[in-house]
């Protein structure tokens, strides 16, 4: 993956088990590559939630002293990428609030996009917010209502909200998840030990042992009480828009997402690749860890050597102190190393899942160049991303991708390449089980409006 794009947050609940926290915990650390800013734990013992969010990783903030504070059986926790705007505290979630109904917690993975507006509106009421997170409108929504019931009250709530949103609710008694109409977002239940599971993808049910059951459909509320699951949907019609991109990048590739395999999907798209393409290489090498299933598929569909000609540094902090006099593409250089020996002479493909601005790209070719390649040509396994998102992912502006101000040789001339090719669109729809993907990144159409999503997103998640 070229550049930084980050996906916002993963979220995970866990109903009726007496470890719920040290559990959560767990949960949250293999969803991890979901968001690294911040994160947090809320339980419930019946009474009353009690709460610890910070910022950092999971393995850093959470200690056992903080851990065992936690009180509760029931538990929802809540990893987190801000976008736009500096990282605040303020933001970290769970958000947590005590009200005429009691308490209630809440995380939450997408990006509500008309959440500004309804800020504005709320705020001309009276509402006061206590942070600049778009999660916060929902809890004021719910304490608005005037339903008598809770669940008609969230319903009533949800059905105000535009854009991507997944939610885990925390109330003293029940645990609640919710995927929008249009499903953007992943969401999984899944069953461990007669404790209920909500994860943002099946990978945190292997690290505890649960078992997967299903997706949580798009539209749906599941209410989880008296150890017993009822299931609502916000009353709607909209037309199911998976986000392509958790299966091409964002998820863990031991995943099932969208009712796909994520190393079986990638895989795929490197086959197809392989098959829209005309270069037979010596010898072709994944830009780790993003490239390396579909690597392994373009590989074998053409029946060339794979090797990993890159070598990616796991022991990268969030800063490092650069040399005085500056090293040339520093940043790239200690977090990948060429290995030579592989490289020299050799015509070589090397393959990622996608280019967005370009700039890491261009500094990983010059580094496979001066080692004495032959021939470098790029291969991606998505199609040239041209518009940004608006729906939970971190892109940058439609000015700053490199796909969009610049033509194929344009971009082949500035990264410095023999050759680059795209994945197309068809191969790319060709390798999806069904239809139901938002694929506006790749070709602009937005399965909502967007016109006026500048004036209404939120400046920090």
């Amino acid at each position: 993956m070229d550049s930084r794009i980050n996906e916002k947050c993963g979220i995970f609940g866990i109903y009726n088990n007496s470890e719920s926290a040290r559990i959560t915990y767990l949960g949250l650390y293999s969803l991890q590559h979901r968001g690294q800013e911040s994160c947090g734990i809320a339980t419930s013992d019946g009474n009353r939630i009690y709460k610890s969010v910070g910022m950092g990783k999971v393995i850093d903030f959470f200690t056992e002293d903080k851990i065992s504070k936690l009180i509760g059986n029931i538990s929802i926790g809540h990893v987190r990428y801000s976008t736009t705007g500096e990282s605040n505290p303020l933001n970290a979630q769970p958000l947590v609030a005590n009200y005429n109904r009691g308490y209630i917690a809440v995380a939450h993975n997408g990006n509500i996009t008309n959440a500004m507006k309804i800020r504005l509106e709320l705020e001309k009421e009276g509402a006061i917010f206590q942070s600049t997170s778009d999660t916060e409108v929902i809890i004021h929504l719910i304490a608005r209502s005037k339903k008598k019931n809770f669940n008609d009250a969230l319903l009533e709530s949800l059905a105000l909200l535009e854009g991507a949103f997944c939610f885990v609710i925390l109330r003293e008694n029940s645990l609640i998840a919710v995927r929008d109409p249009w499903g953007f977002r992943p969401l999984s239940l899944g069953f461990k030990d007669n404790s209920y599971v909500i994860a943002s993808e099946t990978t945190a049910f292997d690290v505890i042992d649960a078992d997967y059951v299903r997706d949580i459909e798009p539209g749906e509320v599941i209410v989880i009480e008296n150890n017993r699951i009822t299931s609502l949907f916000i009353p709607r019609n909209e037309k199911k828009s998976c986000c392509v991109f958790e299966l091409i990048y964002f998820a863990k590739p031991s995943s099932i997402v969208f009712n796909h395999s994520v190393y079986s999907f990638r895989e795929e798209l490197g086959r197809q690749l392989a098959i829209e393409d005309d270069i037979t290489p010596d010898i072709v090498i994944p830009v780790p860890d993003s490239g390396r299933m579909a690597a392994l598929g373009y590989s074998s569909q053409k029946n060339v050597p794979l090797g990993e000609g890159l070598i990616r540094s796991h022991y990268i902090g969030r800063t490092f102190i650069e040399p005085s006099q500056g090293i040339r593409d520093f940043g790239v250089k200690i977090k990948f190393s060429p290995v030579k020996d592989l490289l020299k002479n050799k015509r070589i493909v090397v393959i990622d899942d996608s280019i967005v601005r370009g700039t890491t790209a261009r500094k990983i070719i010059r580094m496979i160049k001066n080692v004495g390649a032959k021939e470098i040509h790029f291969r991606i396994s998505s199609p040239p991303t041209i518009s940004p998102c608006f729906f939970g992912i971190d892109f940058p502006t439609k000015e700053e991708l490199l796909a969009n101000k610049m033509s194929l040789p344009e971009i082949e001339k500035y990264l410095g390449v023999n050759s680059l090719k795209y994945i197309s669109y068809d191969g790319m729809i060709s390798c999806l089980k069904d239809k139901g993907f938002c694929t506006a990144c790749f070709d602009g159409k937005y399965p909502v409006k967007v016109e006026n999503f500048s004036k209404n997103i939120m400046t920090d998640r």
